[in-house]
This record gives structure tokens, sequence and C-alpha cells, in this order.
């Protein structure tokens, strides 16, 4: 079974990013066959980015509480979090988090913290990073 990832957008319909797989593997949804993105490690939360040769260790979701990491040189970096009925959250320092999107009938928070660093993150940091180069 798969589970549909959708971004926020507010006064409008919600967008459709991809979808997670029971066995944790990752697609992005796009006009023609969807394009495998990455991958969850159920047991153990690790989230891996493909790429040729070995997959890239990204992240990583705390599978009891659902608090969702990027992996870096030093400490990891807290990103967000995921709710136990899909929600995904994105941290924002000194303010509440802010809802950025859901994962439909999630099976657990290795899924959703998958759904939050693999499709979710680059749609909303991809557009900042283009402002702060013009």
């Amino acid at each position: 079974m798969s589970y549909k990832v959708y971004l926020h957008k507010p006064a409008a319909p919600d967008e459709l990013l991809g979808r997670v797989e029971d066995d944790g593997k990752v697609y992005e949804t796009r006009f023609g066959p969807d394009q495998y993105i990455g991958r969850v490690d159920i047991s153990n939360g690790k989230i891996y980015a493909s790429r040729p040769g070995p997959d890239k260790h990204i992240g990583e979701v705390e599978l009891e509480t659902g608090n969702v990491f990027t992996v870096r040189f030093g400490p990891d970096e807290y990103e967000g979090r995921v709710q136990a009925d899909g929600e995904l959250y994105l941290h924002k320092p000194i303010a509440l988090d802010q809802y950025i999107g859901r994962v439909t009938e999630m099976p657990s928070y290795a899924h959703g913290g998958a759904a939050l660093l693999l499709l979710v993150l680059p749609q909303i940091q991809a557009p900042a990073e283009v402002e702060e180069a013009e």
C-alpha cells in the first residue's frame, strides 16, 4: 500500500508531492512515471536520499516521538515533527511550529519523517534559496 504526501497550500487545494510505500521507499509524483528519491529504514528511522552508488544518509526520525532531524557534521539539526495523524510541522525557532503538509493514513512515524525530509522540505526550501540568490 502507498500513502500520499501533500504540501499545504493556504487558500488553495493541497498539492500532491508523492507517496511513501509500506516498505519505506519514497517516490516523487511527476508527469509520467513517478521517480524514486529515497527511503527510510522502518526499523531504526534512518532516512536515505537516492543517488548513484550508495544512498546518502540525510536524516533520522525518532520512532517514539516523530521528531525529525537532518544529519550534519556536528550535532544533528531539528527540522520538525510528525504527528500520529500524519500532519507534518516545520520547526520555527521562538514561534509555534508551522503546519506544512500531511501524509494520508500514515502507518508509522518513520513514513512521515521520510515524507517530511525527502518530499516536503525540498519544496519549501527551494523558493527560499532562490530569493536569497537574487
